[in-house]
């Protein structure tokens, strides 16, 4: 199933970034605001966006580095590691929650867009997805392997709308502990689903990176395509 694919621009209050869109093949569909990972929009995020085009979702995914570097994509190796920390800890989480907003908006401006809408986020992103719902701004969220979403309970009571969260029972970046201090958080919250796959490491879904885990992968793709079916 082929997908149209481009680069749009999205105007902010100190300058403007790019959003990498992807279109299903009937021109039209849901929305899902798609969030990097901490190594940029590269070439695996670009390969979910379009798989989630082939779904049959317009998918857009914000550049939220773009302060510090144009369209900045890295590798998994050492360096490529090094230097998504760097860009990570240089990242202003309130001015990303903002371009996230703005993002939104953007994808609802789009003529293809026919539903509701979703963010969808992993690593870093899965934390900003979750926040994202928080904020009120998507109909549904799911994050994958959200690191500090424990530390971000607080915004627990905020969240609204539907949430899945997706967690490696093998994850040496988030600790169980701490994934059961969020399911047990949310336990009485029945639009709030935590999903633990066994063996799967951090970044499981990444088949880019040594820790990808194609049926935890594969399962949770499924979950999260039954997820959107259900509530956009």
């Amino acid at each position: 199933m082929s997908v149209t694919t481009k680069w749009i621009d999205i105007k902010a209050a100190d300058g403007a970034f790019g959003a990498y869109l992807a279109i299903p093949h009937t021109g039209k569909g849901p929305g899902i605001v798609l969030i990097q990972e901490i190594f940029g929009v590269n070439e695996h995020i670009r390969s979910v966006a379009e798989q989630y085009a082939a779904d049959g979702y317009m998918v857009l995914v914000p550049d939220l580095f773009w302060r510090s570097g144009h369209r900045i994509e890295l590798t998994y190796d050492d360096a490529g590691w090094k230097q998504a920390y760097d860009l990570m800890k240089a990242t202003d989480v309130t001015k990303a929650q903002s371009d996230i907003a703005l993002t939104v908006a953007a994808l609802k401006a789009q003529p293809g867009l026919d539903g509701k809408l979703a963010a969808i986020g992993y690593c870093f992103g899965g934390l900003l997805a979750y926040l994202t719902a928080a904020d009120g701004l998507v109909d549904a969220a799911i994050a994958y392997y959200g690191g500090g979403i424990q530390n971000q309970l607080q915004r627990a009571d905020d969240i609204k709308v539907p949430l899945l969260m997706h967690f490696g029972g093998a994850d040496s970046h988030i600790s169980m502990d701490a994934v059961q201090s969020i399911a047990e958080r949310f336990e009485n919250n029945e639009d709030v689903e935590v999903h633990i796959y066994p063996g799967a490491e951090h970044g499981f879904n990444c088949s880019h990176r040594s820790s990808y885990n194609q049926r935890a992968a594969a399962e949770a793709h499924g979950n999260s395509l039954t997820f959107l079916s259900d509530n956009l």
